[in-house]
């Protein structure tokens, strides 16, 4: 059954219990709602957070609701909120660090953010009410700051993208993976 405290929901509390570490993870959307998310999140430099459990409203009426509950005014539910959202959370997670996304899509924070999906779990909740559908990302180190100078990276065709750009980490041995390049000056 849906519920607003989404973490409260077993076998996503469990999806959470399997990836969240000891690190700085962030909760930019705590229920109840308690401030603007950019205004959170802008309180955090580049690439500090370990983990993001983003569990955004996922609608524009939800979010027009969670607005009203905090007193505050919404100017703007066009799908540029989200964006912006999801750019605030990908400047904050550092490279190896994870997202956890909660909505009724898996498009996650994606690619052209730098983040690659290792698990898509779908959360059914039964009779007329929208599933929810969690996308774990992990952010690749792929940042033009993170090459060696006079360098341009080039991948090893051989191999998938999967086994390219995802790093180490100690989140859980079974998904980790080497972070491969080929050089070229």
């Amino acid at each position: 059954m849906p519920n607003k405290r989404t973490f409260s929901i077993k076998p996503i509390a469990e999806i959470i219990a399997k990836y969240k570490n000891e690190g700085l993870w962030l909760e930019p959307f705590p229920f109840p709602y308690q401030q603007d998310a950019i205004d959170y999140l802008s309180t955090f430099k580049d690439s500090s957070a370990d983990g993001v459990l983003f569990d955004p409203p996922y609608s524009p009426r939800q979010l027009k609701e969670c607005y009203d509950s905090m007193g505050m005014v919404l100017h703007d539910t066009k799908s540029s909120v989200w964006a912006n959202w999801k750019d605030q959370i990908a400047r904050v997670i550092r490279p190896g660090g994870l997202c956890l996304s909660f909505g009724w899509s898996s498009q996650g924070l994606g690619k052209n953010r730098g983040f690659e999906i290792i698990e898509i779990m779908l959360v059914a909740h039964g009779g007329n009410h929208n599933d929810t559908i969690i996308t774990v990302e992990r952010k690749m180190n792929t940042t033009v700051s993170n090459f060696t100078q006079g360098a341009t990276p080039s991948f090893n065709k051989d191999l998938t993208a999967t086994q390219q750009v995802a790093t180490q980490t100690s989140l859980n041995p079974d998904i980790s993976r080497n972070f491969v390049f080929g050089w070229r000056k």
